[in-house]
């Protein structure tokens, strides 16, 4: 697909920028800079990658027109089997790519494990670094250094059936409230329909409800994080979620185990009038029955017009400590993820920006994009940028404290106790 003209001059312009060298990095664990050679280099690979490596390749045939005697090897790796390949990486400097692609939720256990190279004085020094979404900066800091680039971010925000509005003559709701009756009037009225379909081991639907009545999911910061899931506010918000799950909405039978895509194919299959979901989903949604029988609005939050804080995915790309051409790969990095490439993801893969004004550019050139740019754009939050995080999230301790709930064999202050619990001890081993 050829860019508008409008888009096609944006682009152009800031093809110059992204040009420009980068300074030196001192801060490598190897004592090479080399300016010249291969840099190896590790992307996840996509389902339906070729547009991705379409996009790469533009940029490694600039970027070794730019270096001469230069050569990038770009390998895509399966998203499963990442941490076994990031782990022995770590372990084997020699085995290790220069750059590499990881999830944002990653970054702290990489810093933990020594992998990643600390950048902050080269992304500060970066002009287009100014414009990252500051919740997307937030993925690549740890203990107030940088150790990487945002790739691009995702969000989700409320899909909602549009023929079956109309039809029962509602409007989207408003807030968290409306959410729930609404959800309920629709079962009511279309028993064969999921109000709003939700899931009990969807993490990141479950989030916004915590953070839009005014939880956290821990406090601190570094090494001295402590859980905040059992606080009044967090449990405010857990009962708001979970209260969704039942015979007038969501049957906890059938609801309990799901996850995030498991909610989105039964949207996308007709079978609920409402879904949580983010950008990403966009694709698989319009493959499905409800194609043109839909649309999105951010989830709304508490008050009346406030949009719920939404939890900010998406990956970043970072360069490994034991590079022994950290110039080139910083250079590298930043071509990687800057506007003009981001602009270009977007057009080849559907991933938003984490850039401000490219953000802004294309929703308005792909109105689809809209409720999730006004999402980041009211406030996103992320997960504690601790190492301990990735124990708890692989440990299942929300997904359980919801599905406790869901299932009535703990109360939301007993289950949020436990998880506070568990989460404490997941941050206390990290450190």
């Amino acid at each position: 697909m050829k860019p508008s003209p409008r888009l096609a001059v944006l682009l152009t312009a800031l093809a110059v920028t992204a040009a420009c060298a980068p300074q030196t990095s001192s801060n490598s664990s190897s004592e090479k800079d080399d300016k010249s050679g291969t840099l190896r280099v590790w992307l996840f690979q996509e389902v339906g990658n070729k547009p991705k490596e379409k996009a790469v390749d533009s940029v490694v045939t600039a970027f070794e027109k730019q270096h001469k005697g230069t050569k990038v090897h770009v390998e895509y790796i399966p998203v499963e089997t990442r941490a076994q390949r990031v782990k022995a990486a770590f372990n084997d400097p020699k085995s290790a790519p220069d750059v590499m692609e990881f999830g944002n939720t990653d970054t702290a256990g990489y810093v933990k494990d020594g992998g990643l190279l600390d950048v902050t004085k080269e992304f500060g020094a970066w002009n287009e670094s100014k414009d990252t979404d500051p919740t997307a900066k937030t993925s690549v800091t740890v203990d107030g250094k940088v150790y990487g680039s945002p790739y691009y971010v995702g969000v989700r925000a409320l899909y909602y059936r549009t023929d079956v509005f109309k039809e029962l003559g509602i409007q989207p709701p408003k807030t968290m409230d409306e959410l729930a009756s609404t959800a309920r009037k629709i079962h009511t009225a279309k028993p064969d329909l999921y109000g709003i379909v939700v899931g009990g081991a969807y993490t990141y639907g479950a989030m916004p409800f915590v953070w839009a009545n005014g939880g956290e999911l821990a406090t601190g910061k570094g090494n001295s994080y402590a859980s905040a899931i059992d606080t009044t506010a967090a449990q405010k918000g857990i009962k708001a979620y979970t209260s969704l799950f039942g015979d007038d909405n969501c049957p906890a039978a059938k609801c309990a185990g799901m996850g995030g895509n498991d909610t989105i194919t039964a949207f996308a299959a007709g079978k609920a009038g409402m879904a949580i979901g983010g950008d990403f989903s966009h694709t698989a949604v319009e493959a499905g029955k409800v194609k043109g029988k839909y649309a999105v609005v951010p989830l709304p939050g508490v008050k009346s017009g406030s949009i719920a804080p939404a939890f900010a995915g998406g990956n970043n790309i970072g360069v490994l400590k034991s590079t022994s051409h950290r110039t080139l790969a910083v250079d590298l990095m930043e071509q990687l993820t800057s506007k003009k490439t981001q602009a270009e993801m977007f057009k080849a893969m559907g991933f938003l920006p984490t850039f401000a004004d490219v953000r802004s550019q294309v929703a308005a050139e792909h109105p689809y994009v809209k409720p999730f740019a006004q999402t980041l754009a009211a406030g996103t939050k992320f997960v504690p940028a601790s190492p301990g995080w990735s124990q708890i999230d692989s440990q299942l301790v929300l997904p359980t404290m919801l599905q406790e709930v869901i299932s009535g064999k703990k109360s939301v202050s007993a289950a949020a106790g436990e998880a506070a619990g568990k989460m404490d001890d997941a941050f206390g081993s990290a450190g």
